[in-house]
């Protein structure tokens, strides 16, 4: 029996299905940090983030495929989306000249204490995404700042394009490498740059969809100098591409942002901050088990607080995390205060369920249960 995709609400990929809304955890550097494989199975989490700036420099290129592939590598049997290293490479880059150049030919970086220059060119991410076993390759897209000059856009928005339609190509004939006997192929995903212009925005996306990806990205800095998401322009974006086109908010992973950018209509997210927060005590909670999403649904407890020497209560009501299932807020602060490796374990394996579930809430508000 042929199973339909009537509203879009998954992308099927050689490691697997992606349903929609998904959070992606980054795994970076090939892992996320104090958590194996099986931990992220048992939080339901369906796919992972990785970094093919970070890889090709740790491990390196040439050890990831000498573990043939990062799949192999990781112990991660399902999806995985590489990012190109765009983003990492323009912060480096912005932070300081001295790290290196962006060209129309692509970026040449050189890292800190040493004098050896990565070249990153749309082709080079191309091959090196494919050689990783990706699921999803993500182009090469030169990133800016939303209150960039209008020049900045501009030459931006020129290069992603340039750049875009060279990944595809290369997309293209290394593609044509894959066995034949693999009925689901990779997928390519173009970056929509333009800064907090309308314009640009619309034409970047515009020219994107003549070219022709298999889904889209929401590219550069999505808050605005305060923090706040940059909700008119996201809104906009979205609304440039058809509906049966996936759209990745690169870099959004906040679980509020999450719930509003899914309103939008995004169907994928990344973001390292949910981990990052749970290593230094930030843990998130669902102030009712099954939250409604139009007041305050969500809380924080910062696990160093006094308030919780004693509690005997789980981070969150209901959450079937092995967290919240076994331990209590008490005995997690004090592992924290003990500075316990147990800790950052525990605490990311929650603030990680708590996203996916969240995911898993979102779904069922919009298909059903």
């Amino acid at each position: 029996m042929t199973i339909t995709n009537p509203s879009n609400s998954w992308i099927d990929l050689p490691h697997g299905r992606l349903q929609y809304p998904v959070y992606l955890p980054d795994a970076t550097y090939g892992m996320v940090r104090s958590v194996d494989a099986a931990d992220l199975e048992n939080v339901s989490v369906q796919g992972l983030v990785m970094n093919t700036f970070h890889l090709m420099q740790k491990p390196g290129s040439l050890t990831v495929q000498s573990l043939h592939g990062m799949h192999e590598m990781s112990g991660w049997t399902k999806p995985i989306v590489t990012d190109s290293g765009g983003f990492q490479a323009y912060s480096l880059i912005h932070e300081n000249e001295k790290f290196g150049k962006i060209t129309d030919r692509g970026i040449t970086i050189i890292p800190e204490n040493s004098t050896h220059k990565l070249q990153l060119t749309p082709e080079k991410t191309v091959q090196l995404q494919m050689a990783f076993g990706t699921d999803i390759v993500i182009c090469l897209d030169e990133c800016t700042h939303a209150e960039a000059s209008d020049s900045d856009q501009v030459l931006s928005v020129n290069r992603t394009l340039a750049w875009a339609s060279r990944c595809k190509k290369e997309f293209l004939r290394l593609k044509q490498q894959v066995s034949k006997s693999e009925a689901i192929q990779p997928k390519i995903f173009g970056v929509i740059q333009g800064g907090g212009s309308f314009e640009l925005r619309k034409r970047c996306a515009e020219e994107l969809l003549e070219i022709g990806f298999d889904g889209f990205g929401f590219g550069g800095w999505p808050l605005d100098s305060e923090g706040n998401l940059l909700f008119d322009i996201l809104q906009y974006t979205r609304e440039l591409i058809p509906p049966e086109f996936p759209i990745h908010a690169l870099g959004i992973g906040h679980p509020e942002n999450v719930v509003r950018c899914v309103n939008l209509g995004y169907d994928i997210f990344d973001c390292a901050m949910p981990t990052r927060d749970a290593r230094h005590g930030r843990l998130y909670a669902f102030r009712e088990e099954y939250p409604s999403f139009d007041g305050k649904w969500l809380q924080y407890h910062y696990i160093s607080d006094e308030q919780y020497i004693r509690s005997s209560q789980p981070v969150s009501p209901g959450c079937d995390c092995l967290t919240c299932t076994r331990y209590s807020m008490g005995y997690l602060r004090h592992l924290f205060k003990m500075g316990d490796t147990l800790f950052p374990r525990l605490a990311t394996i929650h603030n990680i369920r708590i996203l996916t579930r969240l995911t898993e809430l979102l779904w069922e508000e919009k298909y059903g249960k």
